[in-house]
C-alpha cells in the first residue's frame, strides 16, 4: 500500500524493517505495548526499531540499563500509512476537537429539552401532552442516525434552504472566498448536532419522566406540598437534583458514544472530525489510524465514567467514594 506501483522486494524489506513488521507477531505487540506505554525501554543501536529517534519520539531521558534507555514520553500512535508518514497523533489531534465540540451541542440538545420534556410529561401524566412526547421519544431512539441525518440534510438544507439557510454539508472551519485563510461557520454544526442528539433527547425524556414520577411520590414532595409551595419551587428545590442520577448516568454513556457514534454523521454532513477520519481510514485500510482511534476513544470513556463517579457523589451525598 505505502510503495504502490513501485513496489520491489528490496524496497519491501526496508518498509518492513522501519516499521517492525520484519518481527514476529508477539514482538510487535510488544512493539506497540511499549509505544503507547508513558515509561518505554528503547534500544541505543540505530539499526533497531526501538531506537530513540527525535522525529519519532517526544521523550525525556531517564537512565539507561545496558544497551537500554528507559524515558519517560508522551504515547506514540504511529503513522499513517496513507498520508505520508503524518503522525497518528497529529490526526487525531487536528479532527478530535470537531467531533468533540458536535458531540457537546448535541448533548447540550439533549439535556436542555430533555429534561424540559420530561418534566412536562411527568407533570401532565397520562395526557395527550405525556402520550405525544412519549411518541416523539420513541421515534428520536427508533429512527438510525444515518437515516435522520440524510433526511434532515436533504429537507432542511436543499428542500427549505431558502428559509433556513444551511447547507446540506460543511464543518465548523471553512475556506474564505479569497482562499487566504479560514473561518468558523457555526451554522454548519446546527443540522449535525440535533440529528446526533436526538437519539439520546429520547433516552433523557423517558428516563427523566420516570424518575422524577417516582420522587413526586416520596414523603418530602408530599410535605412541600402541604406547605402550600409553588410546583415550580417543588421541581426546582426538591425533585429535581434527586430525579438525575440516572439522568447523568444515560448522559454519561452517550457523550462517550458519541465521539464514536458520530461516524455516520459526519460523513454525511461532512463534518471533519474524528468520526470522518475513521471511515476515510476504514475504506484506506490505515490501520494505525484506525488503532489509535479506537484507543482515544476508548481511553475517553473510561475518564468520562471517573468523572461521572465525581459528579454522582455531588448529586447524592450518601454515596461514598472508596
Amino acid at each position: 500500500m505505502m510503495l504502490d506501483q513501485n513496489e520491489n522486494s528490496e524496497q519491501l524489506a526496508i518498509v518492513k524493517k522501519k516499521y517492525g513488521f520484519d518481527k514476529p507477531v508477539s514482538t510487535q505487540y510488544l512493539y506497540y505495548i511499549n509505544d503507547l506505554s508513558p515509561l518505554s525501554f528503547h534500544s541505543k543501536n540505530p539499526d533497531d526499531y526501538t531506537f530513540l529517534s527525535e522525529g519519532k519520539y517526544n521523550a525525556a531521558f531517564l537512565f539507561a540499563i545496558g544497551s537500554t534507555n528507559v524515558v519517560i514520553k508522551t504515547p506514540y500512535l504511529r503513522e499513517s500509512f496513507q498520508k505520508s508518514g503524518k503522525k497518528v497523533s497529529d490526526i487525531i489531534g487536528n479532527t478530535l476537537p470537531n467531533t468533540f465540540v458536535l458531540a457537546l451541542f448535541a448533548i447540550i440538545i439533549a439535556i436542555g429539552f430533555g429534561i424540559f420534556l420530561g418534566i412536562i410529561s411527568a407533570l401532565y401524566k397520562d395526557t395527550w401532552i405525556d402520550r405525544l412526547i412519549a411518541l416523539v421519544s420513541t421515534l428520536g431512539m427508533s429512527i438510525p442516525s444515518f437515516f435522520s441525518a440524510i433526511l434532515f440534510a436533504w429537507l432542511f438544507g436543499f428542500v427549505l434552504n431558502r428559509y433556513t439557510h444551511l447547507n446540506m454539508t460543511g464543518s465548523l472551519y471553512e475556506v474564505d472566498d479569497f482562499g487566504e485563510g479560514s473561518y468558523i461557520q457555526w451554522k454548519n454544526i446546527i443540522l449535525p448536532a440535533i440529528v446526533l442528539g436526538i437519539r439520546p433527547l429520547g433516552v433523557v425524556i423517558q428516563l427523566m419522566r420516570n424518575s422524577l414520577l417516582e420522587t413526586f411520590s416520596q414523603d418530602y414532595i408530599r410535605t412541600a406540598r402541604a406547605k402550600g409551595l409553588s410546583e415550580f419551587r417543588i421541581i426546582y428545590k426538591h425533585a429535581l437534583k434527586n430525579s438525575m442520577n440516572p439522568v447523568v448516568t444515560a448522559i454519561s454513556g452517550w457523550f462517550a458514544s458519541m465521539l464514536a457514534g458520530a461516524v455516520f454523521v459526519e460523513f454525511i454532513f461532512g463534518w471533519n472530525g474524528l468520526g470522518k477520519e475513521i471511515v476515510e481510514a476504514l475504506n484506506n485500510l490505515d490501520l494505525p489510524v484506525i488503532m489509535g482511534s479506537v484507543i482515544v476513544i476508548a481511553t475517553t470513556f473510561v475518564v468520562i465514567n471517573i468523572l461521572v463517579d465525581l459528579i454522582y457523589a455531588w448529586l447524592d451525598p450518601k454515596i461514598k467514594l472508596q
